[in-house]
């Protein structure tokens, strides 16, 4: 099978399950609501009615900025669990010996969902920027305040939280060829992203010898790939600083690239059982 086959046949598997709208509806309502309450706090502080300025978070176009980055900086984990269930959902339904053995050649396969996830990782990233922007931007005009969207600068950075969307969709994918059992990848992916990772980071912008090794984290390094994090505005930029944007980007490719490796080596290559 060549590998647009075997890329279809990747997509038509994961839009027959139910998994990919039920995160698309939650990633549509929880960063919908986050960007609205959020945009009207900043707003409304920002205007005086609610008495003074927003403490830690840019004002004007500065905090446009930091709303719309909110669909990668909270957003992120839904392209990361579309990957991971990309490839744990073969192990876990037993439908990885039929996909081999229509596509023998497993390094194809993983190439397929790659490009599978990558074209998930977009769709998400799209709905991401529709929810975000639309209502953060509506709420700013309410408030006569700038949208940012006449710069270019902003759809810069629009444009580079579509490409961190696909690189968290491959290391997803990367993280389910590692891992295998489809609860235990996400477990490990939540409790990462939700708990581990905040920690380090908040850690690394107090404590001097945890500084670099929380720039190199992926979520700090999405923030830097994208420009724009509430929580590096929260931080004062600490966590992640001192990379430029496509610096960010390599990080998370790397952690791409080697996770995928990781999995090819350790376990996609053994039988099938």
């Amino acid at each position: 099978m060549s590998l647009a086959h075997a890329t279809r046949s990747e997509l038509t598997k994961q839009f027959s399950t139910s998994i990919w709208w039920i995160l698309a509806l939650v990633l549509a309502a929880y960063l919908g609501v986050t960007a609205a309450g959020l945009a009207f706090a900043i707003a409304a502080s920002d205007t005086g009615i609610l008495g003074g300025a927003t403490q830690g978070l840019p004002t004007g176009a500065g905090a446009a900025s930091m709303l719309y980055s909110l669909a990668s900086a909270v957003g992120y984990v839904f392209p990361l669990l579309i990957g991971t269930l990309l490839v744990t959902g073969e192990f876990r339904h037993k439908t990885l010996t039929p996909t081999f053995l229509a596509t023998p050649r497993r390094g194809r396969v993983i190439w397929a969902k790659l490009i599978a996830g990558a074209i998930f990782g977009l769709l998400y990233a799209v709905l991401a920027l529709v929810v975000t922007v639309g209502p953060a931007a509506g709420i700013l005009v309410g408030f006569g305040l700038d949208t940012g969207l006449d710069s270019t600068d902003t759809w810069a950075m629009l444009a580079r939280i579509l490409l961190a969307f696909v690189l968290w969709a491959i290391i997803g994918i990367g993280v389910g060829l590692a891992v295998r059992n489809q609860v235990a990848a996400v477990v490990i992916v939540l409790a990462f992203t939700q708990f581990i990772e905040p920690l380090l980071r908040f850690a690394g912008a107090f404590v001097e010898a945890l500084t670099d090794v929380a720039r190199y984290l992926p979520g700090a390094a999405s923030d830097t790939l994208v420009g724009s994090s509430i929580f590096t505005a929260a931080m004062s930029g600490t966590a992640g600083g001192g990379l430029e944007w496509w610096g960010g980007a390599l990080v998370l490719l790397g952690y791409g690239v080697a996770l995928t490796l990781i999995g090819y080596i350790a376990g996609w290559r053994r039988d099938v059982t």
